[in-house]
């Protein structure tokens, strides 16, 4: 009988985490760098050209691909002839081995993961308690897969209990347009059907383990319904014209995934979780012999890309930024910003509009600034800050209108598209909303060349820091007369592809 020492597995896991925050899979890179030959849309190749520079350099930098590091998700099929060398329970090595991997002193990751959801939503600090995921089934080893997911693609899940007649493609295509750009297009998309609610989300999720191979589907051809799905979504899903980032543009997913689980006879339920361009993801199988071992990919796997950020750019010094000034920029105007920016999030935004509301002096001054929508990883070595990339813009609209209106903020620095209600108070106000790519945090840090925290220390990643900048590249995603990106991009790649079905709503 095969027996797992509790040490091996827990290292496993950690030395996994470690992994994947830094090397992103071959099948991505490869697909990625395909998707970039095939682009036509200026701004959807510039955005994966960036994601492709990133990814080499969190490859040979060990530092993590995106600065949200992901809330740790792990499937463990376990052996029936397998016995365990262990006092923790599985759960209870999961979260060891996760504690271990986000705390290393080399490469720290950012703690995501809040305890008391409804509540005090407390930082746990070290990414713990893991989402486990377990089966037994026959044999004599155990097979690991384990994902980092962000949180910027897990909230654009989607999930609905369809009538038997219902048509599942109609559906998803109904639903993508929606998701716009905040799960960081270009990526993967799962798809569960059938089984319970529940059923369907976990395969929705379990499907995303699965490598890129769509061109392998295609070449032979599907064998049952659910792989005739994955080509009819691919085709369709990119003819949205969505696009990287959601500016518009050819590729939107770079596969599909589809399981299916026999369902009750008065119901379809349908699962949708998307994966973002920080896709991280790896299996592997311990079978008693000691602790799982990666071997790190070859660079040449890799294109090797040269961008020039400063081509066709503006330069912008912060320092003496007015509103006369952001008024001449134009939605999809590629800036290079210098000077300082102040951060904020979720958590600061709340406490920030709590002090407004009371009338009381804000802990800083944000008359003529910029505010970035970020949660840094922690600096090590000589960084100025750790991995630094935007974080989902359309979480903060409901503060906009006092940001905007009562403390002499210029605007805003994010990720993907604002919604209505944002866009309405940025026009009123002739704010601005400009935005970096998703998916580039490690190159977006390297254009941070000093950072401190200003106030709400207590919050952690979510404090209101200062960054000091040189050449932070950003986009102008919606202008002081509300033009916005994001609607204009999107819009025009559906009528180039023109491949949309009349019946979608998009």
């Amino acid at each position: 009988m095969t027996v797992i020492k509790q040490s091996d597995f827990i290292q496993s896991i950690a030395d996994a985490f470690q992994f994947i925050s830094f090397y992103h899979p071959a099948d991505f890179i490869k697909a990625m760098a395909e998707a970039y030959e095939h682009e036509q849309s200026p701004a959807a190749k510039n955005a994966i050209a960036q994601i492709l520079i990133n990814s080499r350099m969190s490859a040979e930098g060990h530092r993590p691909i995106c600065q949200d590091t992901g809330i740790a998700v792990v499937f463990v099929k376990a052996g029936m002839n397998v016995s365990w060398d262990a006092t923790m329970s599985v759960q209870e090595m999961v979260d060891e081995g996760v504690r271990r991997a986000y705390t290393d002193k080399d490469n720290p990751l950012r703690a995501s993961v809040l305890s008391d959801p409804d509540g005090h939503r407390k930082n746990t600090r070290d990414n713990t308690p893991a989402v486990v995921h377990m089966e037994i089934v026959p044999g004599d080893r155990i097979e690991v897969k384990l994902a980092a997911k962000g949180g910027g693609s897990e909230s654009k899940s989607r999930f609905a209990v369809l009538n038997p007649s219902d048509d599942v493609v109609e559906w998803i295509l109904g639903q993508i347009p929606t998701m716009g750009g905040d799960w960081c297009p270009p990526g993967m998309l799962g798809v569960g059907i059938g089984g319970t609610p529940e059923k369907a989300m976990v395969m929705a999720k379990e499907s995303l383990m699965a490598p890129i191979n769509l061109h392998e589907l295609r070449k032979r051809g599907p064998k049952n319904r659910a792989e005739a799905l994955r080509l009819e979504l691919h085709e369709k899903v990119n003819a949205l014209g969505m696009g990287a980032q959601g500016l518009g543009g050819l590729t939107t997913v770079l596969d599909v995934k589809v399981l299916d689980y026999a369902t009750h006879a008065v119901m379809k339920p349908v699962a949708i979780v998307p994966n973002c361009a920080a896709t991280r993801h790896i299996e592997f199988h311990l079978d008693g012999s000691g602790a799982a071992r990666f071997e790190a990919p070859s660079l040449e796997n890799w294109p090797k890309l040269a961008l020039d950020l400063s081509s066709g750019a503006k330069r912008v010094n912060l320092e003496t930024l007015t509103k006369s000034e952001t008024a001449t920029w134009k939605a999809g105007d590629r800036l290079l910003l210098t000077g300082k920016i102040v951060t904020g999030r979720d958590a600061a935004h709340k406490r920030l509009t709590d002090l407004i509301a009371k009338g009381e002096k804000l802990p800083v001054d944000l008359t003529n600034r910029l505010i970035y929508y970020v949660g840094p990883v922690d600096a090590v070595r000589d960084e100025a800050v750790g991995p630094a990339g935007p974080t989902t813009s359309r979480r903060m609209d409901k503060f906009m209108d006092a940001m905007l209106g009562q403390t002499g903020l210029l605007g805003s620095i994010g990720k993907s598209e604002r919604g209505a209600q944002a866009i309405d108070a940025i026009k009123r106000h002739q704010g601005v909303h400009l935005i970096a790519v998703g998916g580039a945090a490690y190159l977006v840090s390297k254009a941070i060349r000093a950072a401190r925290v200003l106030a709400f220390q207590d919050l952690g990643m979510e404090a209101i820091h200062e960054f000091d900048v040189k050449d932070m590249p950003v986009t102008v995603a919606v202008d002081t007369g509300g033009n916005a990106v994001h609607e204009s991009g999107p819009r025009e790649w559906r009528a180039r592809i023109g491949k949309i079905p009349v019946t979608v709503r998009a």
